[in-house]
């Protein structure tokens, strides 16, 4: 099972700050039933117990910036205590599952009605067909406006949806898109050419400038929510890659936002 996910994401080529990997749990141990989820929080592990998963799988690491401790006095601690008292391991693909071809961004593409062959944004330069972020095409030109509202229908709802800046009625049809906080993307989107880039966590200033500068138009989702759609696409690649095991998508909303106003 984890040969076939580090296949799938190599470890290498995560990011040198991240945590990736078996977090808790015994690779020999037998597993029936994986969840995925985008993040590992007490939700996630309460709906894995009630569920009877062997494993989970998700995007976000637990511990981030390393630990020394995993008392049961802390959330996180918590957290690792219930999963092993209930047999339960956590594995996770960050941000080598971001650059992996197909990998987060791909799903995002796809969930916003992104069509045909699609590029990294960002590619490695000894890897073009992976690396940050995709850019793609629409069936057919539209409005910002219509696609605003296409790209919002096609993620999860979140309690802030999405956010837009541009003329409303710009005609676009090439897109550039990036799960998660993609402030780090917008010089590249720039230089990609594309009418939008859809990304999320854009801060303001950056946005602003950016705008000021002559765009393309940006919509700001929640990172959650831009995330999310590669949960199903990871989930496929075990049944493709012949293994035997039930599969289930948290339905679990973990965004961190959970009012709007």
């Amino acid at each position: 099972m984890i040969d076939v996910l580090e296949a799938a994401y190599p470890p290498a080529r995560a990011e040198s700050w991240d945590a990736v990997g078996l977090v808790c749990g015994d690779p020999a141990q037998p597993v029936e039933k994986v969840l995925f989820a985008v993040d590992p929080v007490a939700a996630v592990a309460d709906e894995a117990v009630e569920w009877g998963a062997d494993l989970i799988v998700t995007h976000h690491p637990l511990y981030l910036r390393g630990t020394t401790t995993v008392a049961a006095t802390t959330p996180k601690g918590r957290l690792v205590h219930r999963l092993i008292k209930n047999d339960i391991a956590l594995f996770t693909a960050h941000t080598n599952a971001d650059v992996a071809n197909p990998g987060v961004s791909d799903a995002l593409a796809r969930a916003v009605g992104l069509t045909g062959d699609l590029v990294p944004l960002q590619p490695f330069p000894d890897d073009p067909w992976r690396g940050l972020g995709r850019v793609g095409d629409l069936p057919e030109e539209t409005t910002l406006d219509a696609f605003a509202a296409q790209a919002a229908a096609g993620l999860p709802a979140t309690s802030w949806g999405i956010r837009v800046a541009g003329d409303p009625s710009r005609r676009v049809s090439r897109v550039a898109v990036s799960g998660g906080a993609g402030d780090s993307l917008l010089a590249a989107a720039r230089a990609a050419g594309v009418d939008v880039f859809l990304t999320a966590d854009l801060r303001h200033h950056p946005a602003s400038e950016f705008m000021e500068a002559g765009g393309p138009a940006l919509i700001d989702a929640a990172h959650w929510a831009t995330e999310h759609p590669w949960l199903d696409s990871a989930a496929s690649i075990l049944t493709a890659r012949g293994v035997t095991v039930e599969t289930r998508v948290s339905a679990t909303v973990t965004d961190a936002w959970t009012r709007g106003y």
